[in-house]
């Protein structure tokens, strides 16, 4: 790999820590000005400006709880949530797809309830929120009922061409449960 020399800018500007010169680098997340001073100082600014969010839609009528600005529609890096106009001054947010309340008891535990989650891929899993002390994991949705062939606190729903139907969420048995 060969090693890029950093380069003058169009108009000089200065490094507002040491007044040495800026100049253009790159590096593995995009070019950025830094310091030509480097060991010594460590100014560095990206060259792009990133935007953390942008507005879609002011929600008129819905005020902020904790400052009474409006609210509005924004797309953000992890996708659309719901936030105060007045950000950065106000960093009130709302999520729009929120969980899934299961109120399944975890059967590993016996302590904690299973929750619906999204995994980095965007698929839908219940996972147990006494997480990490317990790692009960699921990848359909559980349902309250008991296995009638290994008694297994936990059900499962599968849905298929002959419609949804009850599994059992034992690893061990996995069996179809007649209704």
């Amino acid at each position: 790999m060969s090693k890029q020399l950093p380069f003058d800018t169009d108009k000089n500007e200065y490094c507002p820590e040491c007044n040495s010169l800026l100049v253009i680098r790159n590096s593995s997340h995009g070019p950025f000005l830094g310091c030509s001073s480097y060991p010594e100082c460590h100014y560095m600014r990206p060259l792009r400006p990133s935007i953390e969010s942008h507005v879609i839609k002011v929600l008129d009528g819905q005020l902020c709880p904790q400052c009474g600005h409006d609210l509005v529609l924004k797309q953000g890096r992890f996708g659309m949530f719901i936030g105060c106009s007045y950000y950065p001054e106000c960093e009130h947010i709302e999520l729009i797809d929120k969980p899934d309340e299961t109120k399944v008891p975890c059967p590993q535990c016996q302590k904690g309830n299973l929750l619906q989650r999204k995994s980095r891929f965007g698929k839908t899993f219940y996972a147990c929120d006494n997480y990490p002390n317990c790692q009960f994991i699921l990848n359909n949705k559980p349902t309250v009922g008991k296995c009638m062939f290994c008694e297994y606190p936990l059900l499962m729903e599968k849905r298929g061409g002959l419609g949804v139907r009850l599994f059992c969420a034992s690893k061990r048995c996995g069996k179809q449960q007649e209704e």
